[in-house]
């Protein structure tokens, strides 16, 4: 029985906040696929004819080589792809895909492994017909893998960059009063922390009062313990503003880097 379609996945987060991700149907998971496909086929072309120099060696060898170089290109190669990029491959890169875990927590390793080894029973009995209608009759899109695995393939819609400059333009920063730490501060700052502190700055006006300051509480708390600023730089600082200050020093090495 077919479920009725879920055009968009919707997450809710611990701080209170409703994450939107848009799904892909199943004609553009085809076309990524698709891509994919005939990369696929171009690099067993080439395959093909280095295992040809070792025809005159052994037969066997060379069954044995292409059963070996098949599993490595047609489920190593998008699994190496998919942990690489992070659930992408060059067709899902190509055509602004995503995998995703589907409750919306970090994509693991074994999801994958698992989504690209049950491809054999997708792709049965040929070009994807039992994945293409399990696709078809999920609510999500899931094909027989996707399902195994508790994964969803989501679209990337292209965004403008933000304008983080709005929040801070105008207002006192003490922090860059001192530029040797300030320059600590972005060296020691990894960028998911240095993302999810401008997300949440660009997102404050949606989180409950109680959310918003458990939240800035606990990412101003991350990054004080990465560098240790005077006291009169950083006293009677409300964590949010501490966070505001931090964020506008990470931009700036963004827009060097520029």
């Amino acid at each position: 029985m077919r479920k009725e379609r879920i055009a968009t996945l919707r997450i809710l987060t611990p701080e209170g906040v409703t994450i939107a991700l848009p799904l892909a149907g199943p004609v553009s998971r085809f076309l990524a696929w698709l891509v994919d496909f005939s990369l696929l086929l171009v690099a067993s072309s080439m395959v093909g004819q280095l295992l040809g120099m070792f025809s005159l060696l052994s037969s066997d060898v060379v069954r044995a080589l292409s059963v070996l170089s098949f599993f490595v290109l047609y489920v190593g190669g998008p699994m190496a792809q998919e942990w690489y990029w992070r659930g992408q491959t060059i067709g899902k890169r190509m055509l602004h895909l995503r995998v995703a875990d589907a409750q919306g927590l970090r994509l693991q390793s074994s999801q994958i492994f698992m989504r690209n080894i049950l491809r054999f029973f997708d792709m049965l009995p040929l070009f994807y017909l039992v994945g293409g209608a399990a696709c078809a009759m999920s609510a999500r899109a899931q094909r027989l893998g996707d399902i195994a695995a508790n994964t969803v393939v989501i679209r990337i819609p292209k965004v403008a960059e933000p304008d983080l400059q709005s929040l801070t333009r105008g207002k006192y920063n003490s922090l860059l009063e001192h530029p040797h730490l300030a320059a600590r501060l972005r060296q020691l700052t990894s960028p998911a922390l240095s993302n999810i502190a401008a997300e949440a700055l660009l997102r404050r006006d949606q989180f409950t009062a109680e959310a918003r300051l458990a939240l800035f509480a606990e990412i101003a708390a991350a990054l004080r313990k990465l560098v240790t600023f005077p006291a009169e730089a950083v006293e009677n600082l409300p964590d949010e503003q501490y966070v505001r200050n931090a964020v506008e020093v990470l931009r700036i090495r963004r827009g060097a880097d520029c």
